[in-house]
C-alpha cells in the first residue's frame, strides 16, 4: 500500500498561455488530493473517492470510454500502463480530497498525478516528476479529451513551497520564482465563487482553434511568435480579440516574474487586474460571479484581482495587503448577498509543495 497527495494549483498570471507555447506562472496551493492504492487478488479495479461514490474501472481501457468523475482516474492508468510499459493488476484505490471540483484549481491534475506517483511508487519503476507530469498532461489530453496546455500537471509536479513555477510552455523549462507574500505583508485570497466550470463542453477547445488560427493567419506556429502590432491587424475580430489576450498576457507574466525576482510582489496587483479585464473582455471567459469577486474586492481596497483556471466559472484570486484582507473578504460575502448569489468560499492561499509520498 502506498499514499500519495498532490495539490491544487492557482494561476497567478498566465491564463490561456500554455496552449499557446508562452510563459505562465502558476503555484500550487496548500488544499491537497490524496490517494491510496492497494494490490488486488484479483484483477478489478475499484474506485472510492469520499463523498462522491465507488465505481468499477473496466478493462481494457480505452481513451473516451468513460463518462464519470472515474474517468480521470481511469486516464491516469491508461497513461501509466502506455508510457511506463507496465499492465495495470487489480487495485482497490481510495481517494480523499480537499479540491473543489469544477472551481478552477486543477482538481483533475491533482488526481492524475496522485495516482500516477503512486502506481509509480507502487510499482518500482521509477518514472521523474517530469515524467509523470507528462503522462499525467496524456491522461487529460487523450484520455479524458480536454485539449490543454501543460502548466496544471507542471505546476502539480514541480511547485515548490514559497515560490511561484514559471514554465516556458513551449520548451518547458522551468524556473522556481520566489513569491514570499508574508514577508511583504500580502495576503492572496482564493475565492471559489462555486459556479462550476466544465473544460469538455466545447467552449475551451474553441478558444484554443480560435488561437490556432489567429496564429495561422499571421504566419506564425503560435502566438509567442507574434506581436501586437501584428495581431492588431487581423481582420477577424473575435480572432483579433482572442490573440490580443494571449499576446498581450505574456508580456504581463514576464512583468509580474521580473517584480518578483526584484522582491516587489506589491508591485504586481495591477497587472492582475490587467489581465482579469483582458479576460472577460478580449478571451470572454468570465461570469457575472468572478466579475463581481474582481470589483468588489477592488472596491474595498485590493491591490489586484483576476479570475484563475480556465473560465466560465471557477475561482478568483485576490491580492491585498494583509491587514486589509478581512474588510475585503467581507465585502465580497456582502456583494454576493445583495446580488443574488451563492455564498462564496474565500480562503487565503500561499505557495505550497508538489506531489509528495506521504508516510504514517
Amino acid at each position: 500500500m502506498v499514499t500519495w497527495s498532490a495539490p491544487g494549483r492557482v494561476t497567478l498570471v498566465g491564463e490561456h498561455v500554455d496552449y499557446n507555447g508562452g510563459p505562465v506562472l502558476p503555484f500550487a496551493i496548500d488544499r491537497r488530493t490524496q490517494v491510496t492504492i492497494r494490490r488486488r487478488a484479483d484483477l478489478r479495479v475499484i474506485v472510492t473517492s469520499q463523498g462522491v461514490g465507488t465505481a468499477e474501472i473496466s478493462s481494457p481501457l480505452c481513451p473516451g470510454s468513460d463518462s464519470g468523475w472515474e474517468r480521470y482516474v481511469a486516464g491516469a492508468l491508461w497513461a501509466f500502463s502506455v508510457g511506463a510499459r507496465r499492465d495495470v493488476d487489480g487495485l482497490d484505490i481510495d481517494i480523499a480530497s480537499a479540491l473543489p471540483t469544477g472551481a478552477g484549481l486543477s482538481s483533475s491534475a491533482a488526481i492524475e498525478c496522485a495516482v500516477l506517483c503512486a502506481l509509480n511508487d507502487l510499482s518500482g519503476v521509477d518514472l521523474t516528476p517530469r515524467q509523470i507530469a507528462d503522462l499525467a498532461l496524456r491522461a487529460e489530453r487523450e484520455y479524458v479529451g480536454v485539449p490543454c496546455g501543460p502548466m496544471d500537471q507542471y505546476a502539480v509536479m514541480l511547485a515548490e513551497v514559497g515560490h511561484a513555477l514559471c514554465l516556458d510552455s513551449g520548451s518547458l523549462d522551468t524556473e522556481q520564482v520566489p513569491l514570499h507574500l508574508d514577508a511583504a505583508g500580502l495576503t492572496l485570497l482564493v475565492v471559489n465563487t462555486r459556479v462550476r466550470h466544465a473544460l469538455g463542453d466545447g467552449a475551451y477547445g474553441d478558444r484554443r482553434t480560435a488561437c490556432e488560427q489567429a496564429a495561422a493567419m499571421l504566419g506564425a506556429d503560435s502566438l509567442r511568435d507574434v506581436t501586437v502590432d501584428r495581431v492588431l491587424g487581423l481582420p477577424d475580430p473575435v480572432l483579433r480579440r482572442r490573440a490580443h489576450h494571449v499576446v498581450t498576457e505574456i508580456a504581463r507574466v514576464r512583468k509580474v516574474v521580473r517584480l518578483l525576482r526584484s522582491g516587489r510582489p506589491g508591485e504586481i496587483g495591477a497587472l492582475l487586474t490587467a489581465s482579469h479585464r483582458s479576460l472577460s473582455d478580449d478571451f470572454e471567459v468570465s461570469c457575472a460571479e468572478l466579475d463581481t469577486v474582481v470589483e468588489a474586492a477592488l472596491a474595498a481596497g485590493a491591490l489586484g484581482a483576476r479570475m484563475t483556471g480556465a473560465g466560465f466559472g471557477g475561482s478568483a484570486i485576490v491580492l491585498c495587503r494583509s491587514a486589509e484582507s478581512a474588510v475585503v473578504a467581507d465585502r465580497v460575502f456582502e456583494t454576493f448577498e445583495t446580488s443574488g448569489f451563492r455564498e462564496p468560499d474565500v480562503w487565503p492561499a500561499g505557495p505550497a509543495a508538489g506531489a509528495r509520498r506521504q508516510t504514517r
